[in-house]
This record gives structure tokens, sequence and C-alpha cells, in this order.
């Protein structure tokens, strides 16, 4: 699937915008490759990356650094053999905004064949 969100930069955010409303975000979701998932509340945009080997996990992990320190807005990472859990969520607002869908939409683009 490819989205137009992977062509958008991240906006600085200092905290002084409204959290997106869930309805918003799931609207959003669409716009990603399966299985990224919202929380029951709506807060955080999370998916499990899965890879074959410690060193295509970090390969991907360091391009997802990459895209991060790019768009300045960082997801935490649990990283393990053969997986990355990417979780999204913008930390001034305690909840969604459009830079965690304009991220999440990059490292889909990885992926893309």
């Amino acid at each position: 699937m490819t989205s137009k969100l992977k062509n958008k930069k991240c906006a600085p955010c200092n905290g002084e915008v409204e959290a997106m409303p869930k309805a918003k975000a799931e609207e959003l979701l669409q716009e990603l490759a399966k299985d990224w998932t919202l929380s029951d509340d709506g807060t955080m945009l999370s998916k499990d990356f899965k890879f074959k080997g410690f060193y295509k996990t970090m390969a991907f992990v360091n391009s997802v650094a990459w895209i991060a320190n790019q768009q300045v807005h960082h997801p935490d990472l649990e990283v393990g053999y053969g997986h990355c859990l990417v979780n999204y969520t913008t930390h001034e607002i305690d909840g969604l905004s459009i830079n965690d869908f304009i991220c999440a939409a990059k490292i889909d683009a990885l992926l893309e064949k």
C-alpha cells in the first residue's frame, strides 16, 4: 500500500495542539500497511515487525532511528531477536498527532516491494 503520508514532513510539536480524536486516528490507520494497531484509548499507534535473525532486525532498527532523527519525531522501540515493536505517541500532547502517522508511513515504505 502506498500512502501519501510518506511524502509529508513532520511539523514540530510544542504541545500547543490537541491530541488527535480516536475517529481521526482510525481513519488515518487505513492509509498504513496492515498490522498497525491503535491502543484502546486511541493514544498509541503500534506494530510488531518480524525478521529472520538479529542482523536484519538491527538493520531495521537503524533505519527507523534514521527516519526518527530526520523527522525529529521518535518512537519507543522494543527490540528482541527477530522482532522490533514500534510504538508511536506524541508525548507532548499525551496522544496521537499527524506526525505519528507520517513516521509510520515512512517505516512502511522501508519494507515496500
